[in-house]
């Protein structure tokens, strides 16, 4: 156990140094934010890029990957959007905040460095191919049933679904990462493999992308903080970093997936709930403090939660 701790613990401990070095005034916020950009928009889209080009997609058709990943965002999202309505007598956009909290990880800014770090290669090429669908089935679902919600709650007439739908893709397209992982899929098929200088450039701004992504979020969670609803925002804590890698565990087991592939999965779910269902919240303005609270608590907990996965896994 020890020595999967020592391997887990570096990742939060690039995280703590981000959030230091602007708790005590070494470096302005606005650093940060400058550094998850050149994270999101080069970096990890770099790295996304160089996995899918040179991978070796061995283990055969996506679908069992997805459906076990998505299996355990399916319950878990259900559960936390019921304890907020029912439990805590919440509206329904807060409990659709609720579910978005508890099984939107972080997969891009944690889950790919711990990934990489504990699984190897064959880790990444898992958590690759889940990216190429997670960020676009996460935000329609968040998007649709956010605006669902509002409309019933507020009573006012909402977008079409096809209007809401192509704003969506619009922003999905446009997106760094999706561009990076059809790039690569590209590359694959033209079985164009990777030489010489651009190798090297390659290697090398993917190398910063593991490293840059813990400090930045570091950076980033001083203005999140624990912003009040602590105790809806336990549970959806609760959810994140216990029930949903449970349920993924499990439904990876049944479906067969290769023990790489599993852990890939499993640690990518146990991370800390991202920075997306602030950005819900702020597109809707509902549900900040809870959105906020969450990702404070699952990235304060999450080094014993991800140590603990980590020593069942492996």
């Amino acid at each position: 156990m020890s020595d999967i701790f020592l391997n887990v613990l570096p990742i939060f401990v690039l995280i703590l140094t981000g959030w230091l070095v602007v708790r005590l005034g070494y470096l302005n916020p606005a650093v940060g934010d400058a550094l998850g950009d050149f994270v999101f928009r080069i970096a990890v889209p770099v790295l996304l890029f160089r996995t899918i080009a040179e991978a070796d997609f061995k283990e055969g058709s996506p679908w069992p990957l997805w459906v076990a990943y998505f299996s355990g965002v399916a319950v878990t999202w259900t559960a936390g959007h019921l304890a907020a309505t029912f439990a805590f007598g919440r509206d329904a956009r807060v409990g659709v905040l609720a579910g978005v909290s508890s099984a939107f990880a972080n997969t891009v800014f944690i889950g790919l460095p711990l990934v990489s770090r504990v699984v190897g290669e064959e880790g990444l090429v898992a958590l690759s191919i889940l990216l190429s669908v997670h960020l676009p089935v996460m935000m329609i679902a968040g998007t649709v049933l956010m605006e669902r919600a509002d409309r019933k709650t507020s009573g006012k007439p909402g977008q079409s679904p096809l209007k809401l739908l192509a704003g969506v893709g619009r922003n999905l397209v446009r997106n760094p990462l999706v561009i990076g992982l059809a790039f690569g899929a590209l590359f694959h098929l033209l079985n164009q493999p990777l030489g010489g200088p651009v190798k090297a450039v390659v290697d090398q701004l993917a190398a910063t992308a593991a490293p840059a992504a813990l400090v930045s979020i570091g950076m980033a969670l001083d203005k999140y903080g624990l912003a009040g609803n602590t105790g809806l925002a336990a549970v959806t804590s609760a959810l994140k970093l216990l029930v949903l890698p449970g349920v993924v565990f499990g439904a990876c087991h049944l479906l067969g997936l290769s023990d790489s592939w599993t852990a890939a999965l499993v640690l990518t779910s146990s991370v800390p709930t991202g920075v997306n269902a602030w950005l819900i919240a702020n597109h809707f303005n509902v549900g900040h403090a809870l959105a906020s609270s969450t990702i404070t608590l699952t990235t304060a907990l999450g080094v014993l939660s991800v140590s603990a996965w980590a020593y069942l896994l492996l």
